[in-house]
């Protein structure tokens, strides 16, 4: 590269032109490839600011960091309309990620398409399945065992159809796209709703369903509401015990966890260049926990450093040629700005039962005391999609050292998660897994574990009261070991392991002291970690599978008799009618995430099964008549049982139904197997006071109604025993309200308005009885 960027710097001089002009003259020739897996397909800069250019001249005022990377990839720029949170974007991405778990679907939907190759660089990742028990390699084994099967369609399904596919053991996606495929102005889609980590490399990275990632990878262009953008201004630097995941655990205090729904949260300011680059993906990653579409940070020299480190220095070099194109206009507008000091930012640890409920960690002891929440910690566990790199590790790791120096290790169980094989292997070479281990940790396999549930936990029973403390992203009630009595606690790795050390919630290490084996008190000072190795990473194993150049003897499987994968059929069309008397399965009282929706953990080997996996249909879904989960009325029976059971009655007996439920309903994971389920057996229609985003496209992708109440407090007139019809889907229109008909079992009735935010191609989608449907109808 040092004679093109010579070449650029002459050209300059000689034509006197802007540095990003000379680039786009050179980008063809430059031909930097998006990753060393994918040798000859290249980064679009160039078209990415024609794009831009286009947009700026139709809007004629500066641009966020979000807009330019988003409208730079509008599939038609000189004619989209746009307007921040109204119209909807046709969009073309440049790649597709997905996790085991979400690419069984994805790949059946896929498969169902009838096309032959995706249309877009695309990759499977073996993440998902790999349940915890008793460290990395025995679980490993065991999972690869349990779960050939599933292991064997993807790899197939991939070789078939030109998709990369990351073999079980290679690492969480998210951390693997960071290393490989995500750079400035990328535009990626993943099917988890923690895709935005690729934000810390300064992509726009959006979790999607897997619906949504079957468009793209059929050359089709991709729907999303335009987004608006908020705004986080970083003044001052982190230091001490604070770090990058206290400024997302600070956000998400401000923002709840529907704050940031409909928009991309963009950070910027000069605080920003005393964050990692992996700190920077941190904070992007859980940006999920707060609604938002993604995340993003402004290229600068920490993403230079890091794409440098990881084999990647053409990309960092072609992007400095760019650079006017990966951060933000000056004077740009947001639609909320957010200011925060890093300078005094504290540690902070949130929960328990939801990631905005936020407390400085000096204040979360005497919180405790006072809610009722158990002191002591059961377990500490580190790792995950969120805080897995090596900065993490390193962190960790010299807070680990202090206690071995003092003859002290873990009061409570403490677990460590590498985030990649790349990760693992690095810190097996330089000491910092054996310091962990000695501390008294056990390092699990590179794999999503205990954060999605995927955790053999022994240490107590279901039902009993206990803490434990994460650097996760999530801590939804049952979310890590299905018990609805854990306490989980969200905070950055450094804390966790101080608190580990310490055994109770009362511990903060910036004041506190601890005894050591000699009896002396001595403070834990602040951790102090190379971001990056100082040598190169060690890659460990090779793990990735190269989809062969001819696929034509490929064969897929499904058995027919298979408990853990099953072909698809289409759904059926809508009938050109009115719903008329829908029974309502269950009026939900309070959060409904899509963890209550369709579970995780144990039911996660029924993922590529849609009739099996549909047996978990909102059985974590508190029934507002009687405040129990999975217990709801049988209309016809007048009986109570499991909402599944329930579902496939009405099912069977012709009777079509729909969920009426509360505030951000289906928050959390992307999930479609949520929209999935209740599509299969018999829904119609979910009706709320407010949807999450994913969760409402994931619905309308499978033909359901997703409606929400023109007056929220219409919630309440909804009682269990109504019936309920929906009116003017003949007339249905962009913007135009639906009437729905109240019916009472005393015979009076009651209309009112429910909302939607169809747009004509969703509406087709409805009428074609799902987005699939449609497109095999435009091929035809």
């Amino acid at each position: 590269m040092a004679p093109y960027s010579l070449l650029v710097t002459r050209l300059q001089k000689a034509l006197g032109v802007r540095q990003y002009h000379v680039a786009s003259v050179l980008c063809q020739r430059a031909k930097v490839a998006m990753s060393h897996f994918e040798p000859h397909e290249y980064i679009r800069y160039d078209l990415l600011e024609k794009n831009i250019n286009v947009v700026r001249k139709r809007l004629n005022r500066p641009l966020t960091l979000s807009e330019k990377i988003v409208y730079g990839h509008l599939d038609d720029p000189a004619n989209q309309e746009i307007e921040r949170g109204k119209t909807y974007l046709r969009l073309r991405p440049d790649r597709v990620a997905m996790q085991d778990a979400t690419a069984q679907m994805a790949m059946l939907q896929f498969i169902s398409s009838g096309l032959p190759k995706v249309a877009v660089p695309s990759t499977i990742h073996c993440d998902h399945l790999i349940e915890a028990q008793v460290g990395g390699e025995k679980d490993l084994r065991r999972a690869k065992d349990i779960n050939q099967e599933v292991y064997n369609f993807l790899a197939t399904a991939g070789a078939k159809y030109g998709v990369g596919f990351w073999k079980p053991g290679s690492g969480i996606i998210h951390q693997i796209i960071l290393e490989n495929y995500a750079y400035p102005g990328v535009l990626l889609i993943g099917t988890d709703s923690h895709t935005p980590n690729g934000g810390g490399l300064g992509g726009i990275c959006i979790g999607v369903g897997g619906a949504d990632a079957v468009d793209v990878m059929a050359g089709i262009p991709w729907e999303l509401k335009c987004p608006k953008v908020i705004g986080v201004k970083l003044t001052g630097s982190l230091s001490g015990w604070s770090s990058p995941k206290d400024v997302i655990l600070k956000v998400a205090g401000i923002l709840t966890v529907k704050g940031g729904t409909g928009a991309i949260v963009e950070y910027h300011g000069p605080g920003v260049d005393s964050i990692s680059c992996t700190g920077m993906a941190t904070i992007c990653n859980m940006g999920a926990e707060i609604g938002a579409t993604t995340s993003v940070f402004p290229y600068n020299h920490r993403m230079k450093k890091y794409l440098s480190k990881t084999g990647r220095a053409e990309i960092a070099n072609l992007a400095d040629e760019f650079k006017d194109h990966l951060v933000p206009d000056p004077g740009c507008h947001y639609d909320q700005l957010i200011e925060i000091n890093l300078s005094e930012l504290k540690p902070h640890i949130n929960g328990p039962f939801t990631p905005d409920l936020a407390h400085p960690v000096a204040e979360v002891g005497t919180m405790a005391e006072k809610e009722g929440w158990p002191l002591d910690i059961r377990v500490g566990l580190i790792g995950s999609c969120t805080n897995s790199s090596y900065e993490d590790m390193g962190r960790s790791a010299a807070v680990a050292k202090q206690a071995l120096a003092h003859g002290l290790t873990c009061k409570s169980q403490f677990t460590i998660t590498p985030g990649s094989e790349q990760i693992r292997a690095t810190i097996e070479r330089d000491g910092y897994a054996q310091i962990l281990r000695d501390v008294g940790g056990i390092v699990l396999a590179n794999a999503c574990g205990p954060c999605i549930g995927q955790w053999d936990r022994k240490d107590i029973k279901k039902g009993e009261k206990n803490t434990i403390v994460t650097s996760y992203n999530r801590n939804f009630t049952g979310r890590n070991d299905a018990n609805p009595e854990t306490h989980a606690f969200v905070t950055s790795p450094e804390i966790v392991t101080a608190l580990a050390i310490a055994g109770t919630l009362k511990f903060n290490p910036e004041t506190d002291f601890l005894t050591g084996k000699d009896g002396k008190k001595f403070k834990l000072e602040a951790p102090d970690a190379d971001e990056l190795p100082r040598g190169e990473f060690d890659p460990g194993q090779d793990t990735y599978q190269h989809p062969p150049k001819d696929s034509s003897g490929q064969r897929v499987d499904v058995s027919p008799t298979s408990q853990r994968l099953q072909l698809l059929e289409p759904f059926d069309k809508w009938d050109g009618k009115d719903l008329e008397d829908l029974q309502i399965l269950i009026k939900v009282k309070g959060k409904c995430t899509t963890d209550h929706i369709s579970a995780a953990g144990p039911w996660l080997k029924f993922r590529g099964h849609l009739d099996n996996i549909s047996n978990n249909l909102l059985i974590g879904a508190i029934n507002i008549e009687n405040g129990k989960a999975n217990s709801v009325r049988n209309a016809v029976t007048q009986e109570f049982g499991p909402v599944p059971d329930t579902a496939r009655y009405y099912k069977k007996h012709g009777i079509k139904w729909v969920v009426v439920g509360d505030e951000n309903y289906g928050e959390g994971s992307s999930r479609e197997h949520a929209a999935l389920e209740p599509r299969h057996l018999g829904g119609r229609a979910i009706i709320t006071k407010s949807f999450a985003r994913i969760h409402e496209t994931n619905l309308k992708k499978q033909g359901l109604l997703p409606l929400t109440f023109a007056d929220p407090a219409d919630y309440n007139k909804i009682h269990p025993v109504d019936k309920l019809t929906i009116q003017g889907l003949n007339d249905f229109a962009p913007g135009k309200p639906l009437k729905c008909i109240i019916k009472h079992p005393n015979g009076t009735q009651e209309t009112i308005l429910l909302n939607h935010t169809f747009n004509e191609t969703q509406i087709e989608w409805f009428r074609a009885g799902s987005a699939l449907n449609r497109m095999k109808e435009l091929q035809q």
